[in-house]
């Protein structure tokens, strides 16, 4: 067994009927080429054969006897596949806009907590001899680095060495008694850390504040927590809806050296042209600066497959600038202070501090902030640049074609933006409510029109490259 890490913890107290907190990995699979029949029972089969290789997939959570701690993970338990692996089936014609709408009702319902925080959809009727793989994976388990990992360990063609089907041994779940003494061994060491932790935080906050009387404040970005209300800012309800969009890689890269920023800077750029372009939708207005949340990996090792290792920046995206190239430039510069900042007050510092979450508490805290109507005073919305696989991989021998990939909503916050690369692909993902927008696609044809925007201004070609291998825009 291991105790769950503060963030762990959290993303598991900040579930609550209208937040889900699991994640969503799709996989489009192209099996037109393959040698015999692709079915659900072979992705089954598949499933079986590897899962003694995918470690958190076997993954329990234990509770602490009265709260006395965060839970643990019970490793190595039995898993029943015809729970956790599913049929599912698109309504004809089977395309992107099909596929998307399914990925929205899957996405709509929690996960059980009394099994293995996972399901994975084997998806049928799609066009052009497809099928796609859904997974709900429980942010508990892993971040998006780790998230990438696991996928690319699990389509990896190469066999695992459980891949002779050997039975692995259950962990046995320890006594109460047991449970408590080790909970109590764990509060004295964080009581011990306590003092070098609060030594930390006040030197990195002392940094912070020297650097920004040294910088002269930018009156075009937006000053922290102090995001305005948006039309995404709302009770989110618990009903889920889904969108994706394609670009290709090779004019990503082409746009960002062209403009002398990084992939980053113009995923937030095209967000930031996307989301003014809805709020005059919307709100009839898009005057003031909004924020939002980047989630930042502290390890990005290629081996780690589960846990979150993670942090935030929370960076000024310009959506009030009608110019495009001002938007980019603005972009860069509030992406570019908000990293400093990041770096001056420690990586580690507020996933340290989530240790110190109070379990009996904070789950209740969680429900009141998402049934709460006050303004997030954070951020407007989660945005995600997560560099998923660069080799193509396949799946029961077929090759993968696609990955999406998108984070859970958050209280107070509509809209969740996650970008997954993968080979010659930039995949943008939009996970939002039924209240927020009216059609999620909104949301992914306002970021490509913004794109485009981006391109002209680097006097480059407004025409895309059409990555054929891809499903056809919705």
């Amino acid at each position: 067994m291991k105790r769950l890490s503060g963030w762990d913890a959290m993303m598991l107290y900040s579930e609550t009927p209208n937040i889900h907190m699991h994640t969503i990995k799709v996989a489009v699979v192209d099996a037109a080429g393959f040698d015999g029949d692709y079915s659900f029972e072979l992705f089954e089969r598949t499933v079986r054969k590897r899962l003694p290789g995918l470690d958190p997939l076997r993954y329990q959570l234990v509770d602490i006897p009265f709260k006395f701690h965060h839970p643990m993970w019970l490793e190595n338990v039995p898993v029943d596949l015809d729970f956790h692996v599913r049929r599912a089936r698109v309504r004809s014609p089977g395309g992107r806009r099909e596929l998307n709408q399914l990925i929205g009702e899957l996405a709509s319902t929690p996960l059980d907590r009394s099994r293995p925080l996972w399901e994975f959809h084997f998806v049928e009727g799609m066009a052009h001899d497809r099928f796609a793989v859904i997974c709900k994976l429980h942010h508990a388990l892993a971040d998006g680095v780790a998230s990438s990992n696991l996928l690319a360990k699990a389509m990896d063609p190469r066999p695992f060495a459980s891949d002779d089907e050997r039975p692995y041994q259950p962990d046995s779940r320890p006594s109460t008694s047991e449970m408590l003494r080790e909970a109590g061994r764990d509060h004295v060491r964080q009581i011990a850390r306590l003092p070098r932790l609060v030594k930390n935080t006040a030197g990195g906050v002392s940094r912070i504040r020297r650097r920004s009387n040294e910088r002269d404040r930018n009156p075009a970005l937006a000053r922290n927590f102090r995001p305005p209300e948006t039309f995404i800012n709302h009770v989110v309800s618990p009903t889920r809806t889904f969108a994706t969009a394609t670009l290709a890689m090779a004019d990503v890269k082409e746009t960002k050296n062209a403009l002398g920023i990084t992939i980053n800077d113009l995923v937030l750029a095209m967000a930031a042209g996307g989301l003014r372009e809805l709020r005059l939708r919307y709100e009839g207005k898009s005057d003031q600066p909004i924020i939002t949340s980047v989630a930042a990996a502290t390890d990005t090792s290629p081996d780690r497959i589960t846990g979150n290792r993670l942090s935030g920046i929370f960076v000024s995206l310009p959506v009030d600038v009608d110019d495009p190239g001002e938007r980019v430039h603005l972009t860069k510069v509030g992406s570019g202070i908000a990293k400093e900042k990041y770096q001056l007050l420690g990586p580690e510092i507020p996933g340290r501090w989530s240790a110190y979450l109070p379990p009996p508490f904070a789950p209740f805290a969680f429900r009141r902030m998402a049934a709460s109507s006050a303004q997030n005073k954070l951020f407007n919305l989660p945005i995600s640049n997560v560099p998923g696989p660069r080799e193509r991989g396949s799946i029961s021998g077929a090759p993968m074609t696609e990955i999406y990939s998108v984070g859970p909503l958050m209280a107070g916050a509509g809209i969740n933006i996650t970008v997954w690369s993968y080979a010659d692909q930039l995949n943008i993902s939009v996970l939002a409510d039924d209240v927020t927008v009216r059609d999620p696609h909104e949301v992914t044809e306002a970021m490509v029109r913004a794109f485009i925007e981006i391109r002209s201004v680097a006097d480059l070609s407004i025409q895309l490259t059409v990555i054929e291998t891809a499903m056809a825009p919705a």
